[in-house]
């Protein structure tokens, strides 16, 4: 009888208890400052775990909250967050219309891959025109390789993540040598290195590590009116976006064993420091030999970064990287480009693959530290200041050494050197992005201010002969010793030289939508060069270029399809020359106009079945003036 009791009592109680749970419903529309629905749109009820997000129509629906004072907070990856305070009565359905303000410069909210259409997609990136644009918006073309398509392809190499690009393959793997020592690629038909972190120029005279990689953007084309000409190529740049601290406790760690003696270990570790300070720490070891009868890669990899929101209006950001690094690396080969070609066919160049001509006594050692602080203030809801500066500093120490064709069709003669440099840049950025309306047309217009300077440092001793290589009979007479290639150099005399440029910049780019479907950019920079060391001739007090920008996108189908074409210009600016004439006489020093390099272009950006699949096809024409 007391058990019927106690559960009739139980019984009574859940049935009083969810009679007291009283509730209600709460509808609305998200939309930004245009009136266009927002979709994926995350919305939480603060102090649970109740939430949902927006469909394809910008609307949602919270069912069975709580009746009283509750608290929604609306969260978009392109948009400033937002909290509203609500009251829900009981049986009653509240309805609301939010309007999110854009964050053109915002972090971006740790998103959840179940709510988004496609996780490997990121279909905007400020990096790629300093203007919150998506991809069917901007005239340009790029591809954007997310941090989710790197870690489930357990990407190593930084060469392996740019194959998801199209366009782009590697001309050679990096050499370590100091000034150019970093991968090179090709694209659209030019050499281009991976010289920009963040959008700031940061040099590298190895390997770049995935662990702290957000995104990479391949940017294609001459994009001099924006990134200006020191560190970037004609056919375009690849810029890495790096990961940020946010608030909240979060980690990760990861072992990965492969062939070759592939070892690596990552750490990603995110902590708050107060409610308005976080700090996030990404870390990599990494050796593997390699596939050759000699050779290996050696790093270690530790990069903090820090978040400081000042106020509702002001944030800092710090990113640091400091990267040992040591290999052995193969040598290159020069074929004679005095003489006709002495080789039709490839295999006999096949048959020596696994050769590598070095030993792992021959290493080169890269350390390498990079720096950026950004300071975020938004001026108001239409105007944006970003202040950035960036510093890096890439060390080369080791051995390299190339292989020189002697134009008889088999013989290859080795020389070496062992190299002593550094490279250091400095860039200061002051711009200003606002996204405003004239009349009924928006404008999306960043103007900006730059201070760019490279220093670039080398003492090493002259190159020397060691040994003379037969491909078709696949021997090496060389002697691959430190101990034998140092008592090489011990004659040879050191040259000490040292170059320093600098560049100030000042530029601006407007997106205008004519009409919401139509939308026109115009963009202009001007450039002011100066060789500094080597001095520049007398009475040469710099050189001047402008790089102009011009793009027109029209959308079809509104977020779907656009139809595009663009004229974009890249510049390098030559630096005084000593010249002669044809019998040597008459030396002198001649300035030159700065080379430019002009692009037209035309083609279809798309996107269909919930932003699975999309495709760009374009036609691209790029002509180079004022060769020297």
């Amino acid at each position: 009888m007391k058990l019927v009791n106690t559960l009739g009592l139980i019984v009574a109680t859940a049935i009083s208890t969810c009679s007291l749970a009283q509730t209600g419903t709460i509808m609305g529309e998200v939309q930004n400052q245009e009136a266009t629905p927002l979709k994926e749109t995350k919305i939480t009820l603060k102090g649970s775990n109740s939430g949902t997000i927006t469909n394809n129509k910008g609307s949602f629906i919270l069912s069975n909250v709580t009746t009283g004072k509750q608290e929604l907070i609306f969260r978009h990856h392109d948009f400033k967050a937002k909290s509203i305070n609500v009251d829900v009565k009981e049986d009653d359905t509240l309805r609301v219309v939010i309007v999110l303000q854009s964050n053109l410069l915002e972090l971006n909210e740790v998103s959840i891959n179940s709510y988004r259409t496609n996780p490997f997609k990121n279909d905007s990136s400020f990096a790629v025109s300093r203007l919150p644009l998506k991809d069917l918006e901007n005239p340009q073309v790029y591809n954007s390789i997310s941090k989710e398509l790197i870690d489930q392809q357990v990407v190593t190499e930084f060469n392996d993540a740019l194959k998801n690009a199209t366009g782009i393959a590697r001309l050679w793997e990096s050499t370590g040598r100091g000034g150019d020592g970093a991968e090179y690629y090709s694209m659209r038909g030019f050499s281009v290195q991976p010289t920009m972190v963040n959008g700031l120029p940061s040099v590298n005279n190895g390997v770049i590590d995935p662990a702290n990689i957000e995104s990479i953007e391949v940017i294609k084309g001459p994009s001099g009116t924006l990134f200006g000409s020191p560190m970037i190529s004609y056919g375009g740049l690849i810029n890495v976006t790096t990961k940020k601290a946010y608030q909240g406790l979060g980690g990760e760690f990861s072992y990965t064993a492969g062939s070759y003696g592939l070892n690596r270990i990552t750490l990603d570790v995110n902590t708050p420091l107060s409610s308005k300070a976080a700090m996030r720490l990404n870390a990599a070891y990494h050796e593997q030999n390699s596939f050759q009868d000699a050779g290996f890669n050696k790093r270690i990899y530790i990069a903090p970064s820090f978040t400081f929101k000042a106020t509702d209006k002001l944030t800092f950001l710090v990113n640091t990287e400091f990267l040992s690094a040591e290999s052995a690396n193969a040598p290159m080969i020069f074929l004679n480009r005095y003489a006709p070609l002495q080789y039709s066919e490839i295999d006999l160049f096949e048959r020596n693959y696994k050769n590598s001509y070095t030993s792992d006594d021959l290493s080169i050692k890269n350390p390498n530290f990079n720096i950026q602080a950004q300071a975020i203030y938004k001026i108001n809801k239409n105007w944006t200041s970003q202040t950035a500066i960036s510093r890096s500093h890439s060390k080369t120490d080791g051995y390299y050494q190339y292989l020189w064709d002697l134009g008889d069709g088999d013989s290859f003669y080795r020389y070496i050197s062992k190299r002593n440099a550094a490279s250091q840049t400095m860039d200061i950025q002051q711009n200003f992005i606002g996204d405003f309306k004239v009349g009924k047309m928006r404008n999306r217009l960043v103007v900006g201010l730059d201070f760019f300077q490279s220093n670039t440092l080398s003492s090493s001793p002259g190159w020397v002969g060691n040994g003379l290589i037969s491909i078709s009979n696949q021997t090496d007479s060389g002697t691959l010793s430190q101990i034998s290639v140092d008592t090489l150099l011990a004659t040879s005399a050191v040259t000490v030289s040292s170059a320093r440029n600098q560049v100030s910049s000042a530029y601006f780019s407007d997106v205008i939508n004519i009409l919401p479907s139509l939308s026109a950019m115009v963009s202009l920079r001007a450039d002011y060069f100066q060789n500094v060391i080597p001095v520049n001739a007398a009475g040469e007090e710099g050189q001047l270029a402008f790089s102009p920008k011009f793009g027109l996108v029209y959308q079809p189908i509104k977020d779907k399809l656009s139809v595009f074409g663009n004229y974009m210009n890249g510049f390098v600016n030559l630096a005084p020359q000593e010249v002669a004439d044809a019998d040597g006489s008459n030396v002198r020093m001649e300035t030159f106009d700065p080379e430019q390099a002009n692009q037209y272009e035309f083609g279809v950006k798309s996107k269909f079945w919930q932003d699975r699949i999309s495709a760009t096809v374009s036609y691209y024409n790029i002509l180079v003036s004022n060769k020297v």
